[in-house]
């Protein structure tokens, strides 16, 4: 898999953070088809902490366990029913305290990718555009949807 992030990680803008970066380290996936880092040392956030046992700071990113692929076409129609689709997800987990006093509780953020079998070799560009839109939404509105989490403000 070519999932591989390069430590440091720069953070995109958020209210309250100056330059935000997060060194990482490659960890255990909890399971066979990912692959996991940990953030062992924040800097730029103020009071953040790093990844530990009981406050996790991971990111880990899954692939299909079995690549569903492309079925024939019917014959004499040529149309493909049931199409399936091979799903992969970014989950990055964060442990906060909702409380003083109180146990660490894990927060999630999860992107899932579905992509149905064929449309990756038949138009690959879309895929990506897709991708990259995404990403970039993600990255542009890092500090409105900060914002918005915490305020519960959408406007």
């Amino acid at each position: 898999m070519t999932f591989i992030v390069t430590s440091p990680v720069t953070g995109s803008a958020q209210t309250g953070f100056v330059a935000p970066t997060t060194t990482v380290v490659t960890d255990q996936a909890p399971d066979i088809n990912a692959k996991q880092i940990a953030v062992t040392a924040v800097a730029g956030m103020p009071s953040v902490d790093p990844s530990t046992v009981s406050k996790p700071f991971t990111s880990t990113f899954f692939k299909p366990k079995q690549l569903a692929q492309l079925p024939p076409a019917q014959a004499g129609t040529g149309i493909i029913k049931n199409v399936p689709v091979n799903t992969w997800r970014l989950l990055t987990r964060k442990g906060a305290l909702p409380a003083a006093n109180q146990q660490p509780l894990i927060c999630r953020i999860e992107t899932r990718i579905d992509v149905f079998a064929g449309c990756d070799t038949y138009e690959p560009e879309e895929i990506r555009a897709m991708l990259s839109h995404h990403i970039g939404v993600l990255n542009q509105q890092s500090s409105g949807l900060g914002d918005t989490v915490i305020t519960g403000i959408a406007g």
